[in-house]
């Protein structure tokens, strides 16, 4: 579904580049997750996926389609983006924001059908958002505004979800409803994402690409990747890496 190839990008002429040479595939069934300190690249790798910026060489492709050949109606209806902050000019309720993820879908002027509200409503009950419906979207605590935009997200019914730290501001009972979502949902939509919480990546996560000054540190499984000890390289801190009782892994910054 989602292929780049060698990609890189750098800000502006003779820039330093802010991504280098990173191949990467997600395809449906998938959840992958990248991982790396402030500054590694993370956000504007998921730009670059996305469709919103174009890379400085390689090639990134939704689908076999370069995504900056394409409308991007076209583009949202294969690909849904949570970005990390999300403003917003006029007080919409929780009910609008959610409905949004519809727009790809509608013609010109059209209003919400049926089917579209009821689409809305089955992602905001997924999302533990269904009573703030009446709510005005900018009261909302950033917690809660994160949730929203997943309902939005999953309401778009695109193959792939591209989330840029998806539960940050959420308390730790919502953390685990976001990723153990993202694993269920993953085989009608297969998900890209960046986190800094360790130990729900690697505990969800199919895959983890680490990134380093916005190169490729490690890939592979959380297995592998936890072998490769590059997580303690990059983030230059201890990494204690213990098992659940249902065996999944947890990683403890030491």
């Amino acid at each position: 579904m989602l292929t780049l190839d060698r990609v890189a990008y750098s800000f502006g002429d003779g820039g330093s580049l802010a991504v280098a040479d990173v191949s990467l595939a997600v395809a449906r069934g998938q959840l992958v997750g990248v991982v790396g300190p402030n500054g590694a690249g993370k956000t504007t790798l998921l730009r670059l996926a996305a469709g919103f910026l174009a890379p400085t060489s390689g090639r990134v492709t939704l689908d076999d389609v370069d995504p900056r050949t394409e409308s991007r109606r076209q583009v949202a209806k294969r690909v849904a983006y949570v970005p990390q902050e999300y403003a917003l000019a006029f007080p919409f309720s929780v009910d609008a924001v959610v409905l949004m993820g519809r727009y790809p879908h509608q013609r010109a002027l059209s209003w919400d059908s049926a089917d579209d509200r009821e689409l809305a409503r089955e992602a905001m009950r997924m999302c533990d958002v269904a009573e703030l419906g009446a709510r005005r979207f900018d009261t909302l605590s950033g917690g809660e505004k994160r949730r929203v935009l997943l309902a939005q997200a999953f309401c778009q019914k695109a193959n792939l979800v591209v989330l840029d730290e998806p539960t940050a501001a959420l308390d730790p009972a919502h953390a685990l409803a976001v990723f153990s979502l993202l694993a269920r949902e993953k085989a009608r939509t297969a998900a890209l994402l960046v986190t800094h919480d360790l130990t729900m990546a690697v505990r969800f996560c199919d895959r983890l690409l680490v990134l380093e000054r916005g190169r490729v540190a490690a890939f592979g499984s959380p297995q592998e990747v936890l072998d490769s000890g590059a997580l303690a390289r990059v983030f230059r801190v201890g990494v204690h890496v213990g098992r659940l009782a249902d065996g999944s892994w947890f990683v403890v910054p030491t």
